[in-house]
């Protein structure tokens, strides 16, 4: 009994010895293969890592973040450890036990190697907050124990792997920020053990899988920032341990699904920034554990559901930037936990209800751009936790309640753009928190209180377009946070306060269209930041401040229309960076500073009307950015410096009503960018430069300018006196000769002259015959009248694609032309009373020959009917593009910008290049249309009329609703300057993919991109945010198009400096103010 005894000791004791041996053998391999991984970090010397040594043992010596079982490396977590390298080396085949990996928050960079396959055991792998690139290896699929996967925050790309699909034990799926692709694999529907699905911020496309309705266990599905279409699968109701739904920023569509009032487990749901449509579902009333409902930024139409109003735990409701129509809920005032509510940017009408005052934990109310009507609630005084109130761009009316000033929370109060009335309530100035203060555009009156300088933390104070009257608070001076200050276009009178210079970090100082007198205070130069100082058109006498010289970051002063006087201060040598110096209508003497010309970055020098001696600095010619220069009316003499050839992009010159001499310089034939010019009432005298601007200049009043220009003599050649005295002596020699052949001349030319009017009877008048049908076209008109009769079986509807002001559009194929478009005009069009002016139009029109002007073919005329022939544009109007929600994505930035270009590029022709020039007059997202490029073709010459030197331009009010410039509801006179307003309204239209409306007038008194706008706010929300190199031309062209909306006509920039402009743009813009 003994031996066997010995014998299984003796056998245990061998098997244990030889287990001891083996831990101890492959924890050795292990901790051998962990430091082969570590010597490839780009930062081996890892303070935290200083453990992981060759003379210490990985399990025993307790190597940082190492857990071993039984001798064999079981855990390894090293995250946020600041470890520098790559996965190439990480010891896979040795470490087949690992059941835990956790390296997130490192600088792990390179691909993910395919070898994780080989970790068979995993159960937790977080590789998140790295640097890993390069796609998911199927093989992951292998790590059937998986129960976590999280590789968020990387820069991962290519596809989901539906390998993915067989991880049947996993829980938690996060793959969100990386660069990811592709659709959303089917197969994830098969994980049904999975509770979180996180995928956002990816770059993921396609539908979502109706599969995923099969994930019973779900909690959390967030799917947001990617580019998802199609519509909200309904299968998602089946979630119903859903407590988190997130879909927002994708380019979902259709209606939102009712059976979303399933998941009553939901507190968040997030459907905000796609392209839903439809009615907001009365089942979402069900959800009554949601705390945060978002459906912003979608084409939501019809009225908020009453039944919203039960969803009692809800502290974020935000429907704003849709199409909602209606009345506000009352029964939103029972959501009595609610802390934001934004409806702003719908078309709500009626009143704000009063019981909205019912909310108390209210931090955030926005209600504006709506049609809301009625007064401002008192009850909203009783909101005492509101930091934000915005209802502005309404049609509210009545006073501002005394009551608001009880909200001493407040540090965002926006009322601008309405109909209030009254005063300025003193209680505002008890609002001790508040940061901006919007109440422009309205009809307030009253003195300013003086109260508002209690208000320390404002940075914007805007009350301009009101009636206020009443001198400017000295109190204001108290403002030492302020950035913008807006008092512009009221009654205001006084002086402007000295204690403005107080604001130290005021940046934008508007005054004008005032009543102010007195002098400008010289402690405006304190203001060293100051980027605008506008005082404009006011009643101020006495010099300008030598203090200005301080003002080294100005960019804009205007001081036009006042009466200072005296000289300009030398100082202004320090004020390198201003773009636009108007100093006008004033009566400033001395002589213009030579240190003007340092002023490299200016765009607008105007100097006219006042009373300025001596030459014109030569200095300006370095002034190389300047598109206006008008020193008109004013004493200057001598000569023009022929250095004015060096201002390349100069659009509109004028130095009429001085005292200038001498010759033109020949130097200014070169500036091909100039458009207007006036010299007139001048003494200059000898040649006119023979480019095209001074062609039709002003010319007039001086004493000896010559030019083959009708009104002007001949110039004398060099020849001339040698000439006369040879002619005596030749005389009689060539006298009979010349006679005869004038004779034979004039003969010849009359022979000419009734042939071609014989000629001209039978083609333009146009092509008239017994029939009673004329037709200008390059074709055959009697044969292409026919043809398009017949393709249209006499202008059947079914042809018809569209209707016009002028007529309707038929799409026609004929054999000859191939797809035209042939605009069927109404019977009342103006050629029954205007048959010549119009006949002139057409046979311009069919000469104008631009990539982005539609081509006119022709025109024919019969009793029974009259059409245009036009090209035909495959993609049709520019607004039915941006109206549908599914084409208007296919717009991106890029072709947006391309779009804009062309519009500008054709103006521009139309207005430079065609001789007469031509002004379109209905410049319209309807009269732009598209080829199969996205090309921009303005269409539709209408209306447009011949801008003939020596012809009335007064006609009656034309062009659409929303695009016509204001100065032509009271002066009738159509000029180019009305093209260039269009222009700016049409091309923010593009940019935001709807037309402003009553915004445009709000953006033509005040700086595009102002401190408190946001380009977001300029932007079409149904794409994706611009990147920055497109941002910056963005934000180029929304300055562009603001300055084309000023209230003065002749302020606007023209169409050739616009196409200039957007023709030299690259990837970096340099914003103006």
């Amino acid at each position: 009994m003994m031996i066997p005894r010995i014998i299984f000791l003796l056998q245990f004791s061998t098997l244990i010895y030889l287990f001891t041996v083996y831990c101890f053998s492959s924890t050795d391999e292990e901790a051998t293969a962990l430091l082969k991984w570590k010597a490839t970090f780009h930062n081996e010397n890892n303070s935290l890592l200083a453990s992981w040594t060759l003379s210490t043992d990985a399990c025993r010596d307790d190597w940082y973040g190492i857990i071993c079982i039984n001798g064999r490396i079981n855990r390894l977590n090293i995250a946020n450890v600041g470890v520098t390298g790559t996965l190439y080396d990480f010891p896979f085949s040795s470490l087949r036990l690992l059941e835990y990996v956790d390296l997130s928050m490192n600088q792990l960079f390179g691909p993910i190697p395919p070898e994780l396959g080989k970790l068979s055991n995993l159960v937790h792998l977080n590789l998140s907050n790295n640097q890993i690139s390069g796609s998911i290896p199927p093989q992951t699929g292998s790590l059937t124990k998986l129960e976590t996967l999280s590789i968020s925050q990387n820069h991962l790309n290519g596809s989901i792997p539906s390998e993915l699909g067989k991880l049947k034990h996993l829980t938690d799926l996060e793959l969100s920020y990386n660069q990811l692709s592709g659709s959303i694999p089917i197969t994830l529907g098969d994980l049904t053990e999975l509770k979180i699905l996180h995928l956002f911020s990816n770059q993921l496309f396609g539908h979502i899988p109706n599969e995923l309705g099969n994930l019973k266990n779900l909690t959390d599905l967030s799917l947001s920032n990617n580019q998802l279409s199609g519509s909200i699968p309904i299968t998602l109701g089946d979630l119903t341990e859903l407590k988190l739904l997130y879909l927002y920023s994708n380019q979902l569509s259709g209606h939102i699904p009712s059976e979303l009032g399933n998941l009553k487990n939901l507190t968040d749901l997030d459907l905000s920034a796609n392209q839903l449509s439809g009615s907001i579902p009365i089942t979402l009333g069900g959800l009554t554990e949601l705390k945060i409902l978002h459906l912003f930024s979608n084409q939501l139409s019809g009225h908020i559901p009453s039944e919203l109003g039960n969803l009692k735990n809800l502290t974020d409701l935000s429907l704003s930037n849709n199409q909602l129509s209606g009345s506000i809920p009352i029964t939103l005032s029972d959501l009595t936990e609610l802390k934001l509510l934004y409806l702003y940017s719908n078309q709500l009408s009626g009143h704000i209800p009063s019981e909205l005052g019912n909310l108390k934990n209210l931090t955030n109310l926005g209600l504006s751009a709506n049609q809301l009507s009625g007064s401002i609630p008192i009850t909203l005084g009783g909101l005492t936790e509101l930091k934000i109130l915005h209802l502005f761009s309404n049609q509210l009316s009545g006073h501002i309640p005394n009551e608001l000033g009880n909200l001493k929370n407040l540090t965002d109060l926006d009322l601008s753009a309405n109909q209030l009335s009254g005063s300025i309530p003193i209680t505002l100035g008890g609002l001790t928190e508040l940061k901006i203060l919007h109440l422009f555009s309205n009809q307030l009156s009253g003195h300013i209180p003086s109260e508002l300088g209690n208000l320390k933390n404002l940075t914007d104070l805007l009350l301009s377009h009101n009636q206020f009257s009443g001198s400017i608070p000295i109190t204001l001076g108290d403002l030492t946070e302020l950035k913008l200050l807006y008092l512009y276009s009221n009654q205001l009178s006084g002086p402007i306060p000295s204690e403005l210079g107080k604001c130290n970090k005021l940046t934008d100082l508007r005054i004008a269209r005032n009543r102010i007198g007195g002098s400008i205070p010289p402690e405006i130069g304190n203001v060293k930041g100051l980027l605008g100082l506008d005082l404009s058109s006011n009643h101020l006498i006495g010099q300008i401040p030598k203090e200005f010289g301080k003002l080294t970051s100005l960019i804009r002063l205007l001081v036009q229309n006042n009466s200072i006087s005296g000289n300009i201060p030398g100082e202004f040598v320090s004020l390198e960076k201003l773009e636009s110096l108007d100093l006008s209508d004033n009566r400033l003497n001395g002589s213009i500073p030579t240190c003007i010309g340092d002023f490299v970055h200016l765009f607008q020098l105007n100097l006219s009307n006042n009373k300025f001696g001596e030459n014109i600095p030569v200095e300006i010619g370095k002034m190389t950015q300047l598109n206006v220069l008008d020193l008109s009316y004013n004493l200057l003499v001598g000569d023009i410096p022929p250095q004015l050839a060096n201002l390349k992009v100069l659009v509109d010159l004028n130095l009429s009503h001085n005292c200038l001499a001498g010759h033109i310089p020949e130097e200014l034939e070169s500036m091909t960018s100039l458009q207007v010019v006036f010299l007139s009432y001048n003494e200059l005298e000898g040649p006119i430069p023979n480019n095209k601007a001074f062609i039709t200049a002003s010319l007039q009043g001086n004493k000896g300018l010559c030019g083959n220009l009708t009104g002007f003599q001949p110039c004398e050649s060099p020849s001339k006196h040698s000439i006369v005295k040879r002619r005596h002596k030749l005389i009689l020699i060539t006298l009979l000769p010349v006679m005869g052949g004038l004779v034979l001349l004039y003969a010849f030319v009359g022979l000419l002259l009734m042939c071609d009017r014989r000629r001209r009877r039978a083609k333009d008048d146009g092509r008239r015959n017994d029939d009673g049908w004329v037709s200008i076209s390059m074709l055959d008109g009697k044969a292409l009248y026919r043809d398009i009769l017949n393709a249209t079986e006499e202008f059947d509807s079914t042809f018809c694609i569209g209707q016009g002001g002028h007529g309707s559009v038929y799409k026609v194929n004929l054999p000859s032309l191939g797809t035209i478009a042939v605009k069927k005009l109404h019977s009342s069009f103006e050629i029954s009373t205007h048959p010549k002016s119009f006949m002139n139009e057409v046979r311009a029109m069919t000469g104008i020959k631009h990539r982005n002007i539609v081509n006119l073919y022709g025109y024919c005329s019969h009793a029974q009917h009259s059409f245009l022939v036009y090209e035909y544009a495959e993609r049709g109007s520019l607004s039915s593009i941006l109206s549908n929600e599914v084409e208007c994505k296919k717009l991106d930035w890029l072709k947006r910008v391309n779009i804009i270009k062309g519009v500008a590029f054709a103006l521009s022709y139309m207005h430079q290049d065609c001789s007469p020039p031509i002004v379109h007059r209905d410049i319209s997202s309807s009269n732009v249309l598209l080829d199969s490029e996205y090309d921009a073709r303005v269409s539709d010459f209408g209306i447009a009329k011949l801008l003939k030197p020596d012809s009335s331009n007064f006609t009656a009010l034309a062009g659409t609703y929303g695009y016509v410039a204001p100065e032509l509801a009271y002066t009738m006179k159509v000029t180019q300057m009305c093209d260039v307003y269009s222009f700016g309204v049409l091309a923010l239209e593009i940019i935001k993919g709807k037309h402003l409306g009553e915004y445009i007038t709000v953006l033509a008194n005040s700086s595009a991109m102002d401190h408190h706008v946001q380009l977001s706010d300029f932007l079409d929300e149904r794409l994706p945010y611009p990147e920055d190199r497109v941002n910056e031309l963005l934000v180029l062209i929304i300055k562009l198009a603001s300055s084309c909306l000023v209230e003065t006509p002749k302020s606007r920039p023209t169409m050739q400096f616009i196409s200039h402009k957007l023709s030299s743009m690259d990837a970096y813009a340099h914003p103006f103010l």
